[in-house]
């Protein structure tokens, strides 16, 4: 064993570059391949070779059909080293209606089903090809295109087909490659066509412009496309994704409504549709559905789903939407196979490269024609001159002692070639009557037009598109049909903002999730003390927990007590009345079971300038940048990491001129510290100690920026007591202490539910428990130092308390009236001065009739 290996050439290499080496090549020949398809004429190798391999045995469109396994044999045997059960599911695929726009084999037997059915074994199954198929290989025979050795270099394989049909954009391609995977969908043959045409007279058309032409994917199965973006990111970029749904259409029976499916979603299996949707129904996932069955024949698709007396066809088309395969998205991956390398194309790209393809074809094999032209052109003029000089030619030949001789002889006397020689003594006595020879010299002529046509075309590149544009347009006239696949605009993509106008709004959410915007002109303005209105309808387990006020253009950042934020557009957030419940947040935004919304952030930007600060129940402080929250996904994204038992209580935005963070315990205590003090964090961390509490029981009610120290802060208790106080009274601590007073609390008082920043310019809005939302002017509110209980600024009934508080902008009508209708005059105070009748205050009466104009 120890001189195995003598005397033998031993190389010592690196066990990982050797891996490397090893695994870019299998890389490189599943993407070369196997996975992808070409860019020229859109197959893959083993479709390029179940085409070949029938164009070689013949089989036609106008022939006998074969035995599928006859033709997987001669492709495993001759061109594809691979198992016969991928080549036959491919060549299975290539006939199968529902699967190709344009399939390219004809089947006769078993190929499979929407419902997901096998097709039969290949020894049962016929297949030939269908006469588009005979498109992409028209002209193979001419040399247009390349020839390679097969697997054994026993046999030469094309290495494209010189196909006169887009065939990738017509029949699309799927397939996953290493490290990379293609999705090309399938479109309609005329609307390519007429953009190719285009793109023709218009070499720099852009994806835009041939939109106009190619509207989308258009899909064998049908189906609606929902929006119209995913088609314009694939066309532009290469990548997309767009939404496919089942069309449908309603009946009635009796006096149920039934809802009728015709056509599904492209891939989407018909009996696995139909057994969800029957489960769901069955576990009353989706309300209203009575009994699923399928109808589906020869003619076409047909699935019914009846629906109970009582319920409404939208709202179980848009469920059945959400949890079935009714919908589906296809992404989009424009990735082929250009000069031996994967890219992503953009839709001009792919179109040009066929284009490009086509020229290089029509080049070659008029090259071909030509001198095929030429050839029989020479040996007519050798036969022209043997016929001009009959008689000595056949005096040559019989005094000749043989053929070579009689060549040469030939030669030398008349100076012909080899090949005009050996014509003449092959060409029949029955040649020499006048009228073979007047079909000589007509031949002979029409090949001298020939060669000059064909010599012009390659001389031409206005004669090259012309002959293209001929021919496409006599596929199109052939081939092309009405396209199967709807598009329709989706909603989500129209911009709102330009047809809703920029209002404020008073936005609440109550404790089990449910949202609504209601605008702000719909509350009367009330002096200190007032008793307010009702602002939403609340129930025996329900209550409001936040309100806010925001503008409709605005984006609103939900904070979660979990530590998740989500994006919305305050427009988005379905308005109701005053005494509307609102919409379940759930149905807005993907919150998760337990989940709560603890802040409703505005922002009309994502500034790197900026900040968000999150304060949590167990005094924890953390700030991250804004700019890391302008990309939420619909799931929402992490915002802080929590500790055990804790969770989020607010979060507030800071800007460049923010200075101090001030943080409020539910027990009256305060802390101020510098903003410097908690460093801008990533999303994915915990954060730092904001403030110490005194006592086990107590915890975070809320937290403000501080922009100076002339600031005031409004604090507000359970049983409506507040006060204005300036932020230099609380002093500046280091982070992490324990703080100072912020309110003087007693049984009269209630624990401290939040605070504000004091702007005079705008109103205050309390929130009570049973639903009451009071405003209240900040200017009539008395300042008081920090270490106080304050006075009343609200009235709350027995059993009721203060559960949250907001700014709010003013209105700009002053006048209030009572529930008589007259106009209700106050004093400095607070206090009722008068009450006037409107109608006998004209000047009032116009305000009162603008204010309901409004």
């Amino acid at each position: 064993m120890e001189n195995l290996f003598e005397n033998q050439d031993i190389i010592d290499i690196n066990i990982e570059d050797s891996v490397k080496a090893s695994y870019l090549d299998y890389s490189m020949s599943v993407i070369i391949g196997r996975a992808l398809p070409d860019s020229r004429d859109g197959l893959k190798p083993v479709h390029r070779r179940i085409l070949y391999a029938m164009h070689d045995l013949n089989i036609s469109s106008k022939s006998a059909y074969k035995k599928s396994a006859r033709i997987v044999g001669d492709v495993i045997g001759k061109y594809h080293p691979h198992g016969d059960t991928s080549v036959y599911d491919a060549l299975v695929r290539m006939a199968q209606d529902f699967s190709m726009r344009a399939p390219l084999v004809d089947g006769q037997g078993n190929f499979g089903s929407v419902d997901g059915d096998n097709a039969a074994a290949m020894r049962y199954t016929e297949a030939r090809m269908t006469k588009i198929s005979e498109e992409v290989l028209k002209d193979l025979d001419k040399d247009t295109v390349n020839h390679v050795a097969n697997y054994d270099d026993t046999m030469k394989e094309p290495a494209v087909l010189p196909t006169r049909v887009p065939t990738l954009l017509l029949n699309g391609s799927e397939g996953i490659a290493v490290g990379m995977a293609t999705k090309i969908p399938p479109h309609n043959l005329g609307e390519l066509l007429d953009a190719i045409l285009h793109v023709i007279e218009n070499p720099e058309a852009t994806a835009d412009e041939l939109m106009h032409f190619i509207k989308g994917p258009d899909f064998p199965t049908g189906g609606t496309i929902f929006g119209r973006r995913g088609i314009i990111d694939a066309y532009n970029t290469g990548r997309g994704r767009v939404k496919i749904r089942a069309k449908h259409h309603i009946e009635t029976k009796g006096k149920k409504e039934v809802i009728v499916l015709d056509e599904l979603p492209y891939q989407v299996n018909k009996s696995r549709l139909i057994e969800q949707i029957a489960n769901l129904a069955k576990d009353k996932a989706i309300e209203g559905i009575s009994e699923v069955r399928d109808e589906s024949d020869r003619d076409g698709i047909r699935v019914v789903i009846e629906l109970k007396k009582d319920a409404m066809n939208e709202i179980v088309l848009n469920n059945l939407y959400k949890s079935t395969p009714m919908e589906t998205t296809f992404g989009i991956i424009l990735l082929a196979v250009h000069n031996k390398e994967p890219k992503v194309f953009k839709l001009p790209e792919l179109l040009n490269i066929f284009l490009s393809h086509r020229k290089t074809v029509i080049i070659r094999r008029t090259i071909f024609d030509l001198e095929k032209a030429k050839a029989r052109a020479h040996i007519l003029e050798g036969l022209k001159i043997a016929l001009d000089n009959i008689d000595e030619v056949v005096k040559i030949i019989r005094a000749s002692a043989n053929d070579g001789e009689a060549k040469e002889s030939l030669q030398n006397r008349f100076g012909l070639s080899i090949i005009q020689s050996q014509a003449i003594l092959d060409m029949r006595l029955g040649r020499l009557t006048g009228l073979q020879r007047d079909k000589l010299e007509a031949e002979y002529q029409e090949l001298l037009a020939l060669i000059a046509e064909l010599e012009a075309i390659l001389k031409s590149e206005e004669r090259l598109n012309e002959i293209i544009v001929e021919e496409l347009v006599e596929i199109k006239e052939k081939y092309s049909d009405e396209r199967r696949t709807e598009i329709e605009d989706s909603y989500d993509e129209i911009d709102m903002e330009d047809l809703i106008p920029n209002e404020p709004m008073v936005v609440t959410i109550t404790h089990n999730g449910y949202v609504k915007r209601v605008p702000i002109k719909s509350y009367e303005k009330q002096r200190r003390g007032g008793k307010g209105k009702v602002a939403v309808t609340t129930h025996d387990d329900d209550f409001i927990e936040r309100f806010f006020v925001s503008n409709t253009h605005d984006t609103l950042m939900f904070v979660t007590n979990m530590g998740q934020l989500y994006w919305l557009k305050v427009y988005r957030i379905p308005e109701g009345s005053r005494t509307a419940k609102g919409k379940a947040v759930v149905n807005l935004i993907n919150l998760r079971p337990d989940e709560k919304i603890m802040e409703i952030i505005p922002t009309s930007d994502f500034d790197e300038s900026k900040s968000l600060a999150f304060f949590t129940k167990n005094g924890i402080v953390k700030r991250t940048s804004l700019a890391e929250f302008s990309n939420i996904r619909s799931n929402g994204v992490r915002a802080i990491v929590l500790d055990d038992l804790d969770e989020i209580v607010t979060a507030k935005i800071t800007d460049v001129e923010s200075q101090f963070l001030m943080v409020f315990t539910s027990l009256g205590q305060c802390i101020r510290f510098e903003i410097e003090k908690t460093r801008e964090q990533g999303r994915s961390t915990r954060g730092v100690r904001g403030i110490k509490f005194k006592h086990d029981t107590d915890f975070v009610v809320d937290a403000d920026v501080i922009s100076n120290e002339e600031q005031e802060l409004l604090t507000v208790s359970e049983k409506g007591i507040g006060k204005r106080t300036l932020v230099e009274e609380y002093r500046l601590t280091n982070r992490a202490g324990s703080g100072v007073i912020s309110m003087k609390l007693s049984n009269k008082t209630g624990n401290v539910v939040g605070e504000v920043l004091v702007d005079e310019t705008q109103d205050l809005m309390a929130l009570t428990s049973i639903g009451k939302m009071i405003r209240v002017d900040m200017q009539s509110i008395r300042k008081a130092g920090r270490n106080t209980s304050g006075v009343i600024i609200v009235n709350v009934d027995k059993g009721d308390k203060v559960v949250s508080i907001a700014k709010c902008p003013k209105e700009d009508e002053e006048i209030e009236l009572d529930e008589n209708g007259n106009v209700i005059r106050y004093n400095e105070e607070g206090e009722i001065i008068e009450t006037v009748e409107s109608v006998e205050t004209p000047s009032s009466n116009e305000n009162i009739e603008k204010k309901e104009e409004e």
